[in-house]
């Protein structure tokens, strides 16, 4: 990918400083997501960045990670897992703890 390109797909996402607090800019893709041309663009990177690494699936986190996760799993032709806080996934699960950054 060109730097003009990466500039490009860069621009169309906006920043919301000082959300949710004071200090943190927050990285709003749903421009990104309502330009479709985009959004494929984006998708396309990713799906050529991957395509060759074998992978069995694709896991997504969260809204964020859930929309962009399960399109670039269709795209690369493999399953989606999704990732969410304990409790707010029905049946069968598996669980992980961890500590923030």
């Amino acid at each position: 990918m060109s730097e003009e390109n990466f500039k490009s797909l860069r621009k169309t996402i906006r920043d919301v400083p000082d959300f949710p607090k004071k200090g943190i800019i927050f990285k709003d893709i749903t421009t990104l997501l309502n330009d479709a041309e985009k959004f494929n663009e984006a998708l396309s990177v990713l799906c050529e960045r991957y395509k060759d690494k074998q992978i069995d699936a694709v896991v997504g986190i969260e809204s964020r990670g859930f929309t962009v996760g399960a399109a670039l799993a269709y795209k690369l032709g493999v399953g989606f897992i999704l990732i969410r806080k304990k409790g707010k996934l029905p049946g069968n699960v598996k669980s992980m703890e961890y500590e923030l950054e």
